[in-house]
């Protein structure tokens, strides 16, 4: 590739000067972790050097190319709007220089295994401390703490992270709260989750680095479980510069030179050892309608929902009646994602689902609030 490569790492800024050291010192570990390149870091807003500097000092050092990336986990105003801003106004103002922006860390594999990580290691610190045993995780609700924004698209990221972290890690049951800007907020949430009889709390906020709003998810936590000694509050870490952390942010890197755009198919469990669900990886990932494609009228719609290049495309020219019972107690996953087309899978023939083609455990299928848990309450 012709001209000097460089790498600029974006972040937001922030008044806690500990927020400052620590993405500075995320920077500084990229630099070191890849040495091919010249590797340098600015703020948008409250800290030095601002943006413009790590770009001015890049192009200092020869640089002709950028890969720029957002330091952020979701891409709201900041990693849309307001970094592409700053990178087109230096690019037009130095038209020797290109510019390449990645994306945001997003809802990855990696950050999930690292937020995982974070989760668990605050439990087992939390149960080494009782002279009573362990809590069980049927007994324990997970409560992640996002940033808050005003894009609900960002908000919804943190729910979904939840819900991975909850349905991989087998809590009895998980909440969403958020530090600011949208609802719920940190302590009403944690008094809501105080009436549902967990023994114990866990409070991860999903956040990179320190700050204000860490500290008062912390004091939040403490003033609701001073009112509440009959539960356990366990605070987890925020992620920092946790090793996967790290590795995310270089496949940001490694993503604008490949030039790929990544679906949400990169999230799917037969792929990647998506958290709680690793056993599945490297399972074939085939339709379960291979015995009954082409039935029906009319030619069949195809959903590129996973097209890996292994060719499954989820035929639907048949109708298929979804209310059997499955041999592992859990639903019938065919993954729509919202085309507008709607399938009422409802063909005559009796189908009991026993050809030969086996769904893997569900890794959770003994869930107090499952499916299987319910029948046999019932």
């Amino acid at each position: 590739m012709a001209g000097k490569l460089g790498v600029m790492v974006c972040g937001h800024g922030s008044r806690d000067q500990g927020a400052v050291d620590e993405f500075a010192a995320v920077s500084l570990q990229l630099r070191r972790r890849l040495p091919q390149y010249e590797v340098d870091y600015g703020y948008l807003e409250f800290a030095r050097p601002i943006i413009r500097d790590g770009l001015d000092r890049l192009r200092a050092k020869g640089v002709t190319e950028v890969l720029a990336i957002p330091g952020m986990l979701f891409a709201a105003g900041h990693a849309k709007n307001d970094i592409p801003s700053v990178l087109n106004t230096y690019q037009a103002q130095h038209p020797g220089l290109t510019i390449r922006y990645g994306r945001e860390l997003g809802i990855d594999v990696k950050m999930l295994r690292a937020a995982g990580e974070r989760v668990q290691e605050a439990v087992e610190i939390a149960d080494a401390r009782r002279e009573d045993g362990p809590i069980g995780r049927h007994e324990t609700m997970l409560v992640v703490v996002g940033r808050g924004a005003s894009d609900p698209d960002a908000n919804s990221n943190v729910a979904k992270v939840m819900r991975m972290l909850w349905e991989g890690m087998g809590f009895g049951w998980g909440e969403t709260a958020y530090s600011g800007v949208t609802f719920p907020l940190v302590e009403p949430a944690l008094e809501h989750a105080a009436k549902l009889g967990y023994r114990r709390i866990v409070v991860f906020p999903y956040f990179l680095f320190t700050g204000i709003l860490v500290d008062r998810i912390y004091d939040s936590t403490d003033a609701v479980a001073a009112r509440h000694p009959e539960i356990e509050f366990v605070k987890a870490r925020y992620l920092n510069d946790h090793p996967l952390v790290l590795e995310a942010l270089e496949d940001r890197i490694a993503e604008i030179l490949d030039g790929t755009g990544n679906m949400n198919c990169q999230m799917c469990k037969y792929r990647m050892q998506v958290l709680g669900f690793e056993a599945e990886v490297g399972l074939p990932q085939e339709s379960h309608h291979h015995h009954v494609e082409g039935i029906g009228s009319g030619p069949a719609h195809h959903h590129h929902d996973h097209d890996h290049g292994h060719g499954h495309h989820h035929d639907h020219g048949h109708h298929h009646d979804h209310d059997h019972d499955h041999h592992d107690g859990h639903g019938h996953h065919h993954h729509h994602h919202g085309d507008g087309r709607h399938h009422h899978h409802d063909h005559g023939h009796g189908h009991s689902h026993d050809h030969g083609h086996h769904h893997h455990p569900y890794p959770h299928a003994d869930h107090p609030l499952g499916p299987k848990s319910l029948k046999k309450a019932g």
